[in-house]
């Protein structure tokens, strides 16, 4: 059968690993609660095994760079406990408890209720043993460019150059339409060919009017990002409430599903970014490495396990025991709309596009009209950033230099460009709130100069 799809929208959340997620899903190779895994705790190697937690907020961030992930699947898989303990000597019992730990159907119940009326995959794996950055440019690019790290910081100086080519460029290429919609700081913005495209960066509130509209006017491809800052931070990093993402979850699939033209033409991918130091069971396989870029690590292991869900009604309710990794959603989009190349692994990725269509003559109409979003508070203020935030904020900080050339050359006279420039840093200085605030306030400003410029090539 031809591929029915006409619009694919991906969802990409934060750092969970896919046993705590969706273990107790029947048929997957997930948790089973009568013989549960373990891990050594340290320094003493008693174990730790996988239980239900109801945390819903863990106050903790686990550790999940490169050398953290390595020991975490060595063993296989035996070191998740032990590297959280080494990093947070003083954490209780409690909290390296919470590293085993899986959610069950009652509490997570819009993703437990789509992975049942949808395609769950099950042995879909993050891109590299990493964090959140490097993990999240091969969803969008096929490659890192050999990094596998992060800045260290809001003051830190080493953001390298990501100039590779994107998906977006090879769907702009192919005259394919497309869009990336955000909850406040777009993490794609950081390659810079993606300058090129202003006018494609949308906020969360256009996402339900454009989804709202008519068939033909949504994008062919759209990219969704949460909120990674404040008290609605919604991408389910800890140590935000994880059933903000249950809401934005739920919003996504209502808004998709309400529109009966748009959703039978459409697939929803629900996908993690990576694991977040939290356990699953399953070693990651052997990868192909995406280039000759090797700077920091061989890209020939996948990272950990994670989540991910095809959600259409072009794909029958069940599970999907295939290896994917998230290049696998370039190599769909490649195969379908013949876009150019994207780098070896996604030339040799698996793609899900027979899934699509097969044994359907005709879009289902058994899946929940609406899915039902849980009552959630605003997080409270916290006393430091996660690592992402942490990171972003120093992006932005570096727009800062991009933001005074694009004014300049828009008429702004120097005495404005600096007052502006001041004040987003006076208002950094009172507090964590702060730093965010004025990270989306150069963002803002940076994606206006460019939207209002003329069309540019990519800057350094």
């Amino acid at each position: 059968m031809p591929d029915p799809i006409e619009h694919v929208v991906v969802l990409m959340l934060e750092n969970n690993s896919f046993d705590r997620m969706l273990g107790l899903l029947p048929g997957v190779n997930g948790v089973e609660p009568g013989n549960p895994q373990s891990n050594p705790d340290f320094p003493i190697a008693s174990p730790i095994a996988q239980a239900v937690t109801t945390e819903p907020n863990m106050a903790l961030d686990p550790e999940h760079d490169l050398d953290d992930c390595l020991r975490q699947i060595h063993g296989p898989c035996q070191g998740f406990v032990a590297d959280f303990a080494q990093n947070y000597p003083k954490a209780s019992g409690a909290d390296r408890a919470e590293i085993m730990g899986y959610y069950t159907p009652d509490f997570l119940k819009v993703i437990y209720a789509l992975a049942g009326q949808f395609l769950t995959c099950d042995q879909w794996y993050s891109s590299l043993p990493g964090p959140t950055w490097p993990n999240r440019f091969f969803v969008h690019s096929g490659t890192s460019l050999g990094h596998t790290t992060m800045p260290g910081g809001i003051f830190d100086p080493a953001v390298h150059v990501y100039d590779q080519p994107t998906v977006y460029q090879r769907l702009s290429e192919a005259g394919v339409s497309w869009s990336i919609y955000y909850g406040d700081f777009p993490q794609s913005i950081l390659m810079t060919q993606q300058w090129v495209y202003p006018t494609h960066y949308h906020p969360m509130t256009e996402f339900f009017a454009d989804a709202a509209g008519p068939e033909g006017s949504f994008p062919q491809y759209s990219f969704i990002e949460p909120m990674y800052f404040g008290a609605l931070q919604n991408d389910q990093h800890p140590p935000s409430h994880i059933l903000r993402g249950e809401v934005l979850i739920a919003s996504v699939y209502n808004a998709l599903r309400a529109n009966e033209a748009l959703w039978e033409k459409t697939l929803l991918v629900i996908v993690y970014d990576e694991h977040g130091g939290f356990y699953d069971h399953v070693e990651p396989p052997a990868a192909i490495p995406p280039d000759d870029n090797v700077k920091e690590f061989s890209f020939a292991q996948y990272g950990v396990r994670v989540p991910a869900i095809l959600i259409s009604p072009w794909v029958e309710a069940g599970v999907a025991h295939e290896v994917f990794d998230h290049t696998s959603l370039l190599k769909y989009a490649t195969d379908k709309w013949g876009l150019g190349p994207l780098g070896d692994r996604v030339a040799g990725a698996n793609s899900f596009g027979s899934y699509l269509g097969a044994g359907l003559a005709a879009a289902r109409t058994d899946t929940s009209a609406s899915i039902a979003a849980p009552d959630v508070p605003p997080d409270p203020p916290t006393s430091a950033l996660n690592a992402n935030q942490a990171s972003l904020v120093g992006f932005s900080r570096h727009l800062e230099t991009h933001i005074q050339s694009m004014a300049t050359a828009a008429g702004t006279t120097d005495d404005a460009i600096f007052k502006a420039a001041g004040q987003r840093l006076l208002s950094s200085m009172g507090g964590i709130g702060q730093h965010a605030q004025a990270a989306v306030e150069r963002l803002d400003e940076f994606l206006r100069l460019k939207q209002a410029g003329p069309a540019s090539n990519p800057v350094a």
